[in-house]
């Protein structure tokens, strides 16, 4: 079933154009990838199906409903939202600020429920946050404020979760870690998760599809097998890399070549 379905979308900021007429469909339980280069308008496909964006052209559509006509407690009910950079206003704790992404589903008479409480619990052990929860997010390194953030967004129990580089300032045994959780999310087709990577190794284990994006367009999408080849890589990065199977699971692997290798790598592809 079409979870997301984006058509012809155009978008940008003032007079200045960033996305030109993307389409794409998202179907439950899927982990989907966007990657591409620095500009090629990967955050701001982002904000547009998180609503924080109208588009100049083009509708989301959210189960087949346009976004635009859905409330925002509404929507926050079935869509969670995380963004790569988010200002630190107050010193709230851990606990407190986790528990904010319980909001949508929070009566407006009785507050907090123990089934609230039960999803904080969950979410900040799952995060590895247990020891934190009482500590000022202010003072916590960047690893551990993104893990807050995604703990924030699954205590609103989404339908969809939009993130925007998931992984960032996170230690390797963390992003494993958490990219390990958000593919089990999709069994039984629980959580659909559409996320912005940079690592493109990362994107071909743990994406089931991905779309590679260059100057606003959709370069190429699919399986990564599909998008993850040679010629589409060294075409919208614009350096040398050679790809092989990965060893333990067969998909793509991208190996990086320094220049002053790239003689080395001729015919290998």
């Amino acid at each position: 079933m079409k979870l997301l379905q984006i058509k012809d979308l155009t978008a940008g900021y003032e007079k200045r154009p960033v996305l030109n007429k993307i389409s794409f469909d998202v179907t439950d339980g899927t982990f989907l990838g966007i990657v591409g280069p620095n500009g090629a308008g990967k955050s701001t496909l982002f904000k547009v199906i998180s609503g924080a964006l109208k588009p100049w052209h083009g509708t989301v559509l959210y189960r087949g409903v346009d976004i635009t006509s859905i409330s925002k407690r509404e929507f926050a009910r079935h869509v969670a939202a995380i963004p790569q950079f988010q200002p630190i206003l107050f010193p709230f704790t851990v606990e407190e600020f986790v528990t904010m992404g319980r909001y949508p589903h929070r009566s407006r008479i009785w507050g907090m429920r123990p089934e609230d409480y039960r999803v904080v619990d969950k979410v900040i052990e799952l995060f590895d946050l247990g020891t934190s929860r009482t500590k000022k997010i202010t003072t916590l390194s960047g690893g551990e404020i993104q893990r807050v953030f995604l703990a924030q967004g699954l205590a609103q129990q989404p339908e969809l979760l939009l993130l925007d580089e998931p992984t960032a300032h996170l230690d390797i045994s963390h992003q494993l870690r958490i990219l390990n959780h958000l593919r089990k999310l999709r069994d039984p087709k629980d959580v659909t998760v559409v996320a912005i990577l940079h690592d493109l190794n990362l994107a071909s284990l743990y994406c089931d599809r991905i779309i590679l994006m260059k100057d606003g367009r959709i370069y190429a999408q699919g399986e990564p097998e599909e998008v993850l080849q040679l010629k589409y890589i060294q075409d919208v990065y614009q350096t040398r890399v050679v790809v092989r199977p990965d060893p333990i699971c067969e998909r793509p692997h991208i190996f990086y070549v320094p220049e002053e290798k790239e003689d080395q790598v001729e015919g290998l592809g």
